[in-house]
C-alpha cells in the first residue's frame, strides 16, 4: 500500500485532538471556577472537576495516539498483524475508561445542572458515556475479525 494513503486520516486524527486540547487549556479552568461559584460551600469542587475532566482527556489522546500507530501499521502493510490487534485493543480499553470517567464525573454533572438550572449538561454527559461505550464496542467487534483474520490467515500459510 502506498505510504500516504492513509494521509487524510492521519490529518483526521490530529484535527481531531487539537479542539479537545484547546478545550483542555481553556474551558476546562472555566468550567471548575464556575463550579465553584455555584456551591462557594464545597471548596473542593473544583478539583474534583478539574481531575474529572482531565482523566477522562488522557486516555483520549492515547486513543488518537494508538489510531495513529493503527495508519501507520496500515502504511507498512502490517494491518494484518498481532501489533493491530494489539492497538485495536488498547483503544477498547480507552473508550471504556472515558465510559468510566464520565460515569464517575455525572453526580458533578448533576450538581451544576441542578444549581445553573441546565439540564442540557446531564444529557452531554450521557452522549458521551454513550459515545465512548459505541467506540468500545466498534473497537471489539473489529479486533476479534481482525483476530480471526490473522488465524485464517497463518493457517493458510502452514497449508501451502
Amino acid at each position: 500500500m502506498k505510504r500516504g494513503s492513509t494521509l487524510f486520516l492521519k490529518i483526521a486524527v490530529i484535527i481531531i485532538g487539537i479542539p479537545v486540547l484547546a478545550l483542555c487549556i481553556f474551558f476546562v479552568p472555566a468550567i471548575a471556577n464556575f463550579a465553584s461559584e455555584l456551591y462557594p460551600d464545597i471548596g473542593y469542587i473544583k478539583y474534583l472537576v478539574i481531575i474529572d475532566l482531565y482523566a477522562a482527556a488522557i486516555p483520549f489522546y492515547f486513543a488518537l495516539y494508538q489510531a495513529f500507530i493503527l495508519l501507520n501499521y496500515i502504511d507498512k502493510n502490517k494491518a494484518f498483524s498481532e501489533l493491530s490487534v494489539r492497538a485495536l485493543k488498547n483503544i477498547k480499553y480507552c473508550a471504556i475508561t472515558i465510559s468510566i470517567v464520565y460515569v464517575v464525573g455525572v453526580p458533578l454533572l448533576y450538581l451544576i445542572a441542578e444549581k445553573d438550572d441546565a439540564p442540557g449538561m446531564i444529557v452531554i454527559g450521557l452522549v458521551i458515556i454513550f459515545a465512548s461505550m459505541v467506540i468500545a464496542v466498534f473497537a471489539a467487534v473489529l479486533q476479534k475479525l481482525l483476530k480471526e483474520a490473522i488465524d485464517i490467515k497463518s493457517e493458510n500459510d502452514l497449508i501451502i
